[in-house]
């Protein structure tokens, strides 16, 4: 009898679920036909104007992600080939300057992102966060179907599994228009990350329904608010898969620049390895666990019987503190400004179902070390300086490193050289012509500059995080300052 029992339920619980997705399939073959995609739906295009945020380049840890002007949008989503690409003109909307995101900006900034179906779904994810993409998305895959009320709003959710593990759930309103999508990414710093796309003020463009404004939320905060003025479906161009980055492996190239000094570099984010006697110091881990793997594999290498003691975090914008947790996994303690430690351990405590790191996997206890205005490490022999800088737009707990004895200063993102073309002689004007003005310095620049002067340091070399090593005139110049006088007259 008991077991007559069980049978019956999972019976039942089956039926249930068949049922279930059999209304799914019904409900979106109504809300394809409202939106007007028919069962023949291979691209769109849409296009807009509006505002774009810079997801985790935030002024500190308690602000919004830093906003810029969209003078214009497109983007094609190309379902038949499982490409989409982006094209979108910014312009500097933050003034003063505060945050990153390559800012300050000067003029029209123009991004063109192509993505597809081979890369992560931390990438790729966009493609599926439209009211198209969430169609074709879901009838590829086994769709569940409930009715909700939300808001006071009566909705019918529809949810599936994009690659059988990350859920994507769309709210459709009583017109069968999506009106909202939900998912989850997984990202370095924030762990399992909810996504939201918001869908109102529909239009009709030639049968097809597309939303007068989209608003999109990641991490909490606002990423995408459009004003859409056109959209179509079927459009004679399509996006290929050509030129989207293949990951195959992270280059690590180092570089001794001074006793027990290497200048990790190999890509767009670098590292600076310090020897002790005992123990080494990284300052920064960028980007996500891949790098940072490359990065330590390398630096055991070189110190294979010295251990990792501590990495040093310049700033908590994510592309700067990606790869923290892989360092903790180690064994090192982080150290960092003194208002990024409650937030990393808020973050260090996030869950991570999605692509659980070694950090995730790891039992040890993640050692987080403050620093306030400055931090120094010595063994007798080597020297590390840290010190914050005050006043900088970029970020309100921003760490620059010192060595006294290479007179070497290590800084993230307030300057960075541009990358020097051998044998090119620049196009004189036009006859008659004025030539451009040069862009205004950077106040991010002045503010690595005025504060260097103020902590009276004694430097000859930028090492970058970006871009390249520098002169101090070179900065200088950058900031718009005089040259600093021969050593010898210095003296």
């Amino acid at each position: 009898m008991y077991k007559t029992c069980l049978a019956a339920l999972a019976l039942g619980g089956a039926l249930a679920s068949a049922a279930a997705a059999q209304d799914a399939k019904a409900i979106l073959a109504e809300v394809s036909k409202a939106m007007g995609t028919g069962n023949n739906f291979g691209s769109v295009r849409y296009a807009g104007s509006g505002t774009s945020f810079a997801f985790g380049q935030a002024y500190d840890a308690k602000s919004p992600w830093p906003k810029f002007n969209v003078t214009k949008y497109e983007r094609v989503i190309d379902f038949d080939a499982g490409a989409s690409r982006q094209r979108m003109t910014r312009t500097q909307a933050e003034n003063p300057p505060r945050g990153g995101g390559q800012q300050p900006l000067n003029g029209e900034q123009t991004q063109n992102i192509v993505i597809g179906t081979k890369q992560p779904w931390s990438t790729q994810f966009e493609m599926w966060m439209s009211p198209w993409g969430f169609l074709n998305g879901a009838k590829s895959e086994e769709a569940t179907a409930v009715q909700k009320t939300d808001g006071g709003k009566k909705y019918t959710v529809v949810s599936y599994l994009a690659y059988k593990k990350y859920r994507v759930t769309a709210y459709i309103d009583e017109q069968n228009l999506i009106h909202r999508i939900e998912t989850q990414i997984d990202t370095p710093v924030l762990g399992d990350t909810p996504v939201t796309a918001v869908f109102t003020d529909y239009k009709d463009s030639r049968g097809l329904k597309y939303p007068g404004r989209i608003v999109e939320t990641e991490g909490d905060f606002p990423i995408l608010d459009l004003t859409l003025n056109s959209a179509r479906k079927n459009i004679v161009a399509v996006v290929t898969q050509t030129g989207i980055r293949d990951d195959t492996g992270e280059v690590v190239d180092e570089r001794l620049v001074a006793p027990d000094v290497y200048y990790f570099t190999g890509g767009t984010h670098h590292s600076v390895v310090l020897g002790f006697n005992d123990y080494v110091i990284v300052v920064e881990g960028p980007l996500d666990e891949g790098r940072s793997e490359a990065v330590i594999a390398e630096v055991k290498k070189i110190y294979f019987n010295k251990p990792i003691r501590y990495l040093i975090n310049t700033h908590q914008h994510f592309d700067h503190a990606g790869g923290i947790r892989t360092y903790a996994a180690e064994g090192a303690t982080i150290v960092t400004y003194l208002d990024n430690k409650p937030y990393y351990e808020k973050t260090f405590a996030l869950p991570r179902t999605l692509a659980p790191d070694k950090r995730a996997q790891s039992k040890k206890k993640p050692m987080i070390e403050a620093v306030a205005e400055k931090r120094v490490f010595t063994d007798g022999t080597h020297e590390l300086d840290l010190f914050h800088i005050q006043n900088s737009g970029h970020n309100g707990g921003m760490l620059i490193g010192y060595l006294p004895k290479a007179r070497i200063v290590i800084e993230a993102d307030l300057y960075t050289a541009p990358e020097i073309v051998p044998n090119i002689d620049p196009v004189p004007p036009a006859a008659g012509a004025a030539a451009a003005p040069p862009p205004p310095p950077s106040p991010y620049t002045i503010s690595l500059v005025d504060n260097l002067e103020r902590l009276k340091l004694d430097y000859d070399t930028i090492l970058g995080l970006h871009g390249r090593e520098a002169t101090k005139n070179e900065l200088l110049k950058a900031a718009g300052k005089p040259a600093a006088p021969p050593a010898s007259a210095s003296k």
